[in-house]
């Protein structure tokens, strides 16, 4: 079964929500790293076990697969929920492109976002006169940290801070030179769930489409508004993909601009060299290069580099640089060759 949440929630199999959260409470507030300043790596640990554990068995339909499947099924090791999984997808999200199978599944939430929704936004235990969450920094300033710090609040009832934002998703789109220098549109499948107006939630599938302009960089994001799993008083995460170049046979990327480097020899360095290029849209470049070519040497073809995102009618350069391949040996001969030809 994996990791036994039952076990790091200190409860038994038949817990009933007020148990939950009874313990969830207890846990949480022993465990949180800000009361644990000397212990604070174990501490973070626990923290993120006991906000995972609260996180699955306190929602029905994730508890169903982990009671049936163990942490196995929640992270997607067994047939799809639909299979005889009550309640459908729990909280899987999936996406996939055509470069090929990038799951992603189910994702334990931050544990300082659980923290916060179960306490409300603004602590308890902060000094006098400061009433900031815990995001603004430590929840348990003052010295009014105490082992029956929650019976001034009601037992188990968690003040509510309203619905929040969600952290957003962020997933890497791979996309070759060729696509960003053209421009292409990309089909995004995903799978996320969404609730209903009773707070019960149920998978649905989407396609997104993602229009690739020209010029586009590495790092480029494009959002998806509320695209996450909804969650009772949360607002779905954005998701986010970003622009990710593949590397090139042929072609690096240096801003606007394309760089080639050519491997030629030290006759063609001399005596003359055409540099043949098919370029990123298939057209065919012969570029012929009279001048000495020396190993610093870098020829400049204007207009022929990456649109530029602006204004794609606009074109970096493309530099050609070269790689010039020395004899290993030559003979007396061709020494005396060399120096009466570069003599004369």
């Amino acid at each position: 079964m994996g990791v036994d949440y039952y076990k790091i929630l200190q409860v038994d199999k038949s817990a009933k929500d007020e148990d939950l959260k009874k313990s969830y409470r207890k846990l949480a507030m022993k465990w949180h790293p800000d009361k644990n300043p000397n212990n604070k790596k174990e501490a973070e640990a626990k923290f993120k076990q006991i906000s995972e554990a609260y996180e699955v068995l306190s929602d029905p339909q994730k508890r169903a697969i982990y009671d049936q499947y163990g942490e196995e099924g929640l992270k997607g090791q067994v047939p799809p929920p639909d299979a005889g999984v009550p309640g459908g997808g729990g909280g899987a999200t999936f996406f996939q492109t055509g470069d090929g199978p990038n799951v992603f599944r189910f994702n334990p939430r931050n544990a300082d976002d659980i923290f916060a929704e179960f306490f409300g936004s603004s602590s308890p235990f902060g000094a006098p006169g400061g009433g900031g969450g815990m995001r603004g920094g430590s929840m348990f300033g003052g010295g009014m940290f105490g082992d029956d710090i929650f019976s001034a609040f009601g037992e188990g009832r968690p003040v509510s801070s309203g619905p929040r934002k969600a952290a957003p998703i962020e997933r890497t789109l791979p996309c070759s030179l060729e696509e960003l220098y053209k421009g292409t549109t990309k089909k995004m499948k995903i799978s996320r769930d969404i609730a209903d107006a009773s707070g019960k939630t149920m998978p649905v599938e989407e396609i997104l489409t993602i229009d690739i302009k020209p010029g586009w960089k590495k790092g480029t994001k494009i959002t998806f508004p509320e695209k996450g799993n909804e969650h009772p008083n949360v607002i779905p995460s954005d998701l986010v993909f970003i622009i990710n170049e593949k590397p090139h046979p042929v072609f690096a990327r240096d801003g606007n601009d394309l760089v080639v480097t050519q491997k030629i020899s030290l006759v063609e360095a001399l005596a003359g060299y055409t540099v043949h290029l098919t370029t990123l849209d298939g057209r065919k470049l012969m570029i012929p290069i009279n001048s000495v070519i020396h190993p610093d040497y870098e020829e400049v073809v204007v207009k022929e580099g990456m649109p530029i995102q602006k204004d794609p009618s606009k074109r970096g350069n493309l530099r050609i640089k070269f790689n010039i391949k020395f004899p290993v040996r030559l003979t007396a001969e061709q020494k005396a060759g060399i120096k009466k030809l570069l003599a004369s």
